[in-house]
């Protein structure tokens, strides 16, 4: 059985956990292992079965997809107190994962195998409508990732992308090349968007980090619709 404090903060994390049955907490202490990952390390390839239902307590790990000719586009990402929904799909469905998983920084997960998470949702109501209501928020986010990627252009991507990467110092620690894995694209698309925001004083890119030096008329860029980006700046960096 885990540690004290390792049963705490993951509880901390996923508070609903906590709030189980009393038999169905005490199968779940007994199951759940803690792996961790360090930065760059494989959470899982595509192709691998599924052996265990993954929550993150902290870290953060990257999920892409990788086309034939090499492109890689990310899918999501999870973070402290989510669980991923291929991950859940594949152990609903008894598929292969169909994507690519890595740690973008040291992640610390607890880990439920998966005879023991199929025993759980047949025998626990609460950990039951837990995993189904988390499932459905993160197809939820999925589905939203799907209609930007089909109807969204790729800059207005590129600027929520910046934007959500900022974080509080206004920072994005990703070089040009890991935003285009990121977004599906290809890096000198990206810097071309870069470069004639740069030059317009909305961002400063150096080596290996990007700072947001605009916010506001950068949230407005994301925000836009089609038809309000056919100006200068449109043309000036065309796809």
């Amino acid at each position: 059985m885990p540690n004290d404090i390792l049963i705490a903060r993951w509880f901390n994390t996923f508070p609903e956990l906590a709030e189980l049955e009393p038999e169905a907490k005490a199968v779940l202490l007994a199951a759940t292992q803690f792996p961790r990952l360090g930065n760059g390390d494989i959470a899982y390839h595509q192709g691998q079965a599924c052996q265990n239902y993954l929550m993150c307590i902290e870290g953060q790990t990257r999920i892409f997809k990788t086309s034939e000719s090499g492109r890689e586009i990310m899918l999501y990402q999870v973070g402290p107190g989510e669980t991923c929904v291929l991950t859940t799909s594949c152990l609903f469905a008894g598929n292969p994962f169909p994507a690519e998983s890595t740690a973008q920084a040291d992640v610390l997960l607890a880990a439920l195998p998966a005879d023991v998470f199929h025993r759980l949702m047949g025998a626990s109501p609460k950990f039951r409508h837990y995993v189904l209501g988390n499932y459905g928020d993160l197809l939820s986010s999925l589905i939203t990732l799907v209609d930007e990627v089909a109807f969204t252009s790729l800059d207005l991507r590129l600027a929520r992308r910046l934007l959500a990467e900022a974080g509080s110092q206004g920072v994005v620690s990703k070089t040009h090349q890991q935003l285009a894995l990121d977004l599906g694209s290809v890096r000198e698309v990206i810097s071309r968007y870069i470069s004639e925001w740069e030059r317009m004083g909305w961002l400063r890119s150096s080596r290996g980090s990007i700072e947001v030096l605009n916010r506001s008329a950068l949230a407005q860029y994301g925000a836009a619709d089609e038809d309000e980006l056919r100006g200068p700046l449109r043309s000036a960096v065309r796809e």
